[in-house]
């Protein structure tokens, strides 16, 4: 479910193009609502993996990245502030959900749970529904349509251009398809995005991982289930002031363009507090991990897509959205599997959170180091041509100080300099 949640990322890219941003949302609601109410009639964990996984994690993804991309055109000077916002809205399902379900399952059961979450997931139609319309600018002189150009060079009596065979010009369209809605050529030719979407994709390996691991941890060491449910509880909970604030401080005029070391900050923050849950297990121990781990999340889940609207144009923001989330995929469904695997054969939880450390401070010193050579190696390009362009304001001039007579001697000379 988590790994369709980002790997949806290119087909909702063409949902939003196509239909905007209201109905990919209106879509997504119907998508995750029938695949729960689905799953409440599933047999085995196979078809589990179809219903409460595809269908559902499809369906998430369309109303989830829809409304991120939604924020970008509604929102221009406060958008940190308002990604902030919007992103409170998993904080405070983290808050809600493992109490609910955990009552829902000791009074209704499973079946009867799925069946209530599918009711919540159809409410998203409602939200799509309300969300105001945008209106896309028309395309610039640059995205001439090429039955235009045709007629130009017809009307300037040139031929048309021979036709091309039929398999080339399937990959040709292919190659369109990918760039317009993968951003390989935004990944190839834009360094900080390529920094970011490298970065980030590694860093997933090990963000979910205390997310999901953290309860059985707490359970395997004789924290009671409903404590173990609360700590996830308060990691929401906390998230729910800590994320408006971090975009807060993130919007202030003295982070405009060092917002990647803000969000590099938090991933080592993060990475380094997971290594609390190794010293002890004890139910206070590891209120204390939450405490720390929220405060760091929140600044993660506030930036993380604000910075990849800095880096990337917002005219392309949707494509880029769309390769950045299916490449996190891809480490979102390896890296619980390969973990949980290894605490199979070792017995260990301990390993989740060494592993999960590993992940996301390799990923902090990566993405802060790289930025940081990529914006002086980006100053020294811009030095010469600032010293052609523009001379240096302080000249040394020669005048004399009075006027030369022919004939006479050179006179004393007397220096200026003009500021």
């Amino acid at each position: 479910m988590t790994a369709l949640l980002h790997a949806g990322g290119p087909l909702c890219s063409v949902l939003v193009e196509r239909f905007g941003c209201r109905l990919t949302v209106m879509l997504g609601g119907l998508l995750s609502g029938v695949g729960m109410v689905t799953s409440s009639f599933s047999k085995s964990i196979s078809q589990l993996y179809i219903t409460a996984g595809f269908i559902t994690g499809l369906g998430s993804c369309f109303s989830f990245q829809a409304g991120v991309t939604v924020l970008g055109y509604y929102f221009v000077r406060r958008r940190a502030l308002a990604n902030a916002v919007a992103s409170t809205g998993v904080s405070i399902g983290l808050t809600l959900w493992p109490l609910i379900s955990q009552y829902l399952l000791d009074e209704m059961g499973w079946r009867n749970t799925f069946l209530i979450f599918g009711g919540v997931q159809l409410n998203c139609c409602v939200c799509g529904a309300i969300m105001r319309p945008v209106q896309h600018k028309s395309p610039s002189p640059r995205q001439v349509p090429e039955e235009t150009t045709e007629g130009a060079q017809l009307s300037n009596g040139a031929g048309p251009h021979p036709a091309e065979p039929p398999q080339q010009g399937r990959f040709a369209t292919c190659c369109r398809i990918l760039q317009k809605y993968l951003a390989f050529d935004v990944f190839y030719k834009n360094k900080g995005y390529q920094i970011y979407t490298i970065g980030v994709t590694w860093m997933v390996m090990g963000f979910v991982l205390p997310l999901i691991y953290l309860v059985p941890y707490a359970t395997q060491n004789g924290v009671e289930e409903r404590k173990a449910a609360l700590l996830i509880s308060i990691i929401g909970f906390i998230n729910i002031f800590m994320r408006p604030m971090a975009g807060l401080l993130s919007g202030l005029n003295i982070f405009a363009g060092r917002r990647i070391y803000l969000f590099s900050l938090a991933v080592l923050l993060n990475g380094l507090s997971n290594l609390i849950c190794v010293i002890s297990a004890d139910f206070t121990v590891l209120v204390l991990y939450c405490l720390i781990y929220s405060v760091s999340m929140s600044g993660i889940g506030a930036l993380v897509f604000q910075v990849l609207m800095d880096v990337v144009e917002m005219d392309r923001f949707s494509s880029a959205l769309g390769l950045f989330t299916i490449l996190e995929s891809i480490t979102i469904l390896i890296g619980p599997p390969l973990i949980g695997l290894l605490v199979d054969l070792t017995g260990q939880f301990s390993y989740v959170f060494y592993a999960s450390s590993f992940f996301m401070v390799s990923a902090a010193l990566f993405m802060g180091l790289s930025f940081c050579a990529l914006e002086k190696k980006n100053k020294l390009k811009e030095a010469p041509k600032v010293t052609a362009d523009s001379p240096s304001k302080y000249q040394y001039t020669e005048v004399p100080s009075k006027p030369e007579a022919e004939g006479q001697a050179p006179p004393a000379v007397m220096y200026i300099t003009s500021i």
